[in-house]
């Protein structure tokens, strides 16, 4: 399983390289003036949850910056001092009453995801950019929480799937404000593992970690395209970032990992994106997103539903009961 494991990170890994350094894509330049570009009339209301490190703080980033801080942003994590040091970093608003904020939220629980949505929805009128990138690896194997979920599905799927169902009707009043209305699920579209097995959705009979991450890409596959027939109008996005040079790998509980990451980290930083760079080229697919279901590779193009897409009718409505079921414990 160890070498499979080392497999299923370095192939996509090399692919990515590969495919970053021969085949065309928008230009920083042209992502950033872009970005650049996005002057509502109305002042944002942009939610971060996983922003405090990689690929979020990138996007809550590129957004502060290019919102030049008059924006109402909320960054959703388990570090404070971590999203402390990002937000001083933010332009300072010149809105009255605009605020940066942090909000804790251990997202691996369900009881605490439902609790945050909960006051933010009370406090939230309405919400325009609702984002989630938290992140975890690792190699231990399946590792419950006290809810019964394996803390990684939890993270990468479940955590998120409850955030968006609570704050959707904020996200919903933005809409029926004539504003932006986007939900942004960074993860790993396109790259979903097949079709589920509508039998052990949970993965508690066959999880394996290639199990694992499989599943994960494609219950996101799936949820943006369900929340998208159920909520019409509004975009969800499932976002592949590509290769990202965050502290995913330093920072987990695997020693091997460390030790890749110390290993490979130095060779192939040249060729992977910043944390700055990714930030900019999610964002620039998040705003240019329109209603519906949509996946955007790391540049942000939209590869539609035809690319290695494992839903249907009938896993879409399996997903959204167990998925309900489990979160509600």
């Amino acid at each position: 399983m160890r070498s499979l494991t080392f497999a299923s990170i370095l192939v996509p890994l090399l692919s990515f390289i590969f495919y970053r350094n021969f085949l065309r894509m928008p230009s920083l330049s042209t992502v950033r003036a872009f970005n650049a570009a996005f002057s509502p009339s109305y002042t944002p209301v942009a939610i971060f949850v996983g922003g405090t490190s990689g690929i979020g703080q990138g996007i809550a980033e590129a957004f502060a910056r290019h919102t030049k801080g008059n924006a109402h942003i909320v960054i959703v994590g388990r570090n404070r001092a971590a999203a402390e040091s990002i937000i001083s970093t933010f332009p300072k608003p010149t809105v009255p009453g605009v605020t940066h904020e942090f909000v804790e939220c251990d997202i691996s629980l369900m009881k605490n995801v439902r609790h945050v949505a909960t006051d933010l929805r009370a406090r939230i009128p309405r919400i325009n950019f609702l984002v989630l990138t938290p992140g975890v690896m690792t190699m231990n194997g399946r590792n419950e929480t006290e809810e019964g979920i394996d803390r990684k599905l939890a993270v990468h799927y479940y955590g998120r799937w409850r955030f968006i169902k609570d704050l959707l009707p904020a996200v919903e009043e933005a809409h029926n404000a004539g504003e932006d209305a986007k939900v942004l699920s960074v993860l790993s579209a396109g790259y979903g593992g097949g079709k589920i097995d509508l039998e052990d959705l949970g993965l508690k009979k066959s999880f394996s970690l290639p199990n694992a991450a499989a599943a994960a890409g494609t219950y996101n596959d799936i949820m943006i395209n369900d929340f998208a027939a159920r909520f019409p109008g509004l975009s969800f996005i499932h976002s592949h970032p590509g290769f990202v040079a965050s502290n995913l790998m330093k920072t987990s509980n695997t020693p091997s990992l460390r030790f890749m990451n110390n290993i490979l980290m130095p060779i192939l930083r040249p060729f992977a994106y910043s944390v700055e760079t990714s930030g900019e080229h999610q964002l620039y697919g998040l705003l240019k997103a329109g209603p519906g279901a949509v996946r955007t590779t790391d540049n942000g193009d939209d590869i539609g539903l035809s690319k290695r897409y494992f839903g249907s009718p009938e896993a879409m409505a399996r997903l959204w009961k167990h998925t309900e079921e489990a979160t509600s414990v």
